[in-house]
């Protein structure tokens, strides 16, 4: 398994910025995706982008034109910039590893810990 390690999150008010990196290690593969999924109390996890270590980007409608991710594939890491914060972007943001390009949430074995962001209004 993949071990990842998520760093970043905290509080900020509405309109500001911030970003959550997640680094894995252990057994990887050089086909991959990573990204970042997000859960409030009583709602599913969502996703909120996913990036292949090829390059190919997806991001949930509610964070397009606000939200980039982007990865550094030597240092096996993601990063989440979060601009134009909103209340609604409140949750614990989870980093993933899947092994391949295409996947089902059901078969994500490889979860980081979970960081809360916080926005205040």
């Amino acid at each position: 398994h993949v071990q990842l390690a998520e760093s970043g999150g905290g509080l900020v008010q509405a309109g500001g910025s911030l970003r959550v990196d997640c680094t894995a290690s252990g057994s990887r593969f050089s086909r991959n995706v990573m990204g970042w999924y997000r859960q409030v109390p009583g709602k599913q996890r969502e996703l909120v982008a996913s990036i292949t270590s090829g390059g190919r980007i997806r991001y949930a409608d509610s964070v397009k034109e606000r939200f980039t991710i982007s990865r550094d594939n030597a240092k096996d890491t993601i990063y989440l910039q979060m601009n134009a914060l909103k209340p609604e972007d409140t949750a614990v943001y989870y980093c993933f590893y899947y092994q391949g390009y295409v996947y089902r949430y059901s078969e994500v074995e490889d979860w980081g810990k979970g960081t809360l962001v916080t926005v205040s209004s």
